[in-house]
C-alpha cells in the first residue's frame, strides 16, 4: 500500500500537539498517574509506589481538570464510592493538595474509634491480627508493627497497621457524616492525618478525584532521579501491576 511521505517542522508540531491533546484527554477523563510520598497508607501503599487513579469511577467535577479549572459545575456522571475504596481527593481545607485515603464512612454514617477499633454506625468493625509488618521507627531502625486484616460491613477486607490501641487518636468522639460527604482514614492508623483531624475533616463529594486502581511502578530508591543506574536494583518487582484493594 502506498503512503504519502510528509515531513517538515509544521508536521512535527502538529504531531506533538495531537499527542499532547490525547494525553491531556486521558489524564482528565480516564486515568491519572500519582505517586506516594508518605507512609500513611502502609501496608496497602508504600512510599515510592506509582499508581493509576481512575477518573471514570466517581464522575467528574472541576477537580478532574488540570489546575481544578472551574469549567464543570458541581459533579456530573456521578457514581457513589463504595465503602473500602482507596480514593484520591483534594484536601478540603485548601482544595489544592492531593490526598489519598480509604473511604470508611458514607453519607449518614456515624464513625468512631474506640480503643483503636473502628466503629461504624455503632458496630465494631471486625479485625484479626496477622503477621507483623516490618517497618522502621523514626530513627530508621527496623521495627515490627502489629498488622491486622480489617473487614468492613460490606465484606471488603484490607490490611491496617496499629502501633498500639492507646495512641492519641485511638479514641475519638462520634463523627456523623453529612449528606454529600465521606469519612476517610489511612491504613497506617497511628501515622495518618485523615478525617479524624480538622485539617482534613469530611470529604465533600466534589473533592473526589478518582479511585486508585493499580500500581504500575514501585521503587525503594532514595536516590536522585538522575541516578538512573540505581533505578533497576531499587525496583520492587513484586509490586508491579498490583491491583489496589
Amino acid at each position: 500500500m502506498a503512503v504519502n511521505k510528509t515531513g517538515g517542522f509544521g508536521e512535527m508540531i502538529r504531531t506533538i500537539l495531537i499527542a499532547v491533546g490525547i494525553a491531556l484527554f486521558i489524564r482528565t477523563f480516564a486515568y491519572e498517574p500519582f505517586n506516594i510520598p508518605s507512609g500513611s497508607m502502609i501496608p496497602t501503599l508504600l512510599v515510592g509506589d506509582y499508581l493509576f487513579v481512575s477518573k471514570l469511577s466517581y464522575g467528574y467535577s472541576r477537580h478532574s481538570l488540570p489546575l481544578s479549572l472551574p469549567l464543570i459545575p458541581n459533579r456530573i456522571l456521578f457514581s457513589e464510592p463504595e465503602r473500602g475504596d482507596v480514593a484520591v481527593f483534594k484536601l478540603p481545607t485548601d482544595n489544592r493538595t492531593d490526598y489519598i485515603k480509604r473511604i470508611v464512612g458514607l453519607p449518614g454514617d456515624t464513625i468512631q474509634v474506640k480503643g483503636g477499633i473502628l466503629h461504624i454506625n455503632g458496630e465494631a468493625v471486625k479485625r484479626r491480627e496477622v503477621e507483623a509488618f516490618r517497618d522502621e521507627d523514626r530513627f530508621g531502625r527496623p521495627a515490627d508493627v502489629k498488622q491486622y486484616v480489617e473487614t468492613l460491613p460490606n465484606g471488603r477486607e484490607h490490611r491496617i497497621l496499629e502501633i498500639s490501641d492507646d495512641q492519641p487518636n485511638d479514641d475519638t468522639g462520634v463523627f456523623r457524616v453529612p449528606d454529600g460527604h465521606y469519612f476517610a482514614m489511612g491504613d497506617n492508623r497511628d501515622n495518618s492525618v485523615d478525617s479524624r483531624f480538622a485539617r482534613v475533616g469530611f470529604i465533600p463529594r466534589d473533592n473526589l478525584v478518582g479511585r486508585a486502581e493499580v500500581i504500575f511502578y514501585s521503587t525503594a530508591a532514595t536516590s536522585d532521579v538522575w541516578e538512573v543506574w540505581k533505578w533497576l536494583p531499587a525496583t520492587r518487582v513484586d509490586r508491579l501491576l498490583d491491583g489496589i484493594e
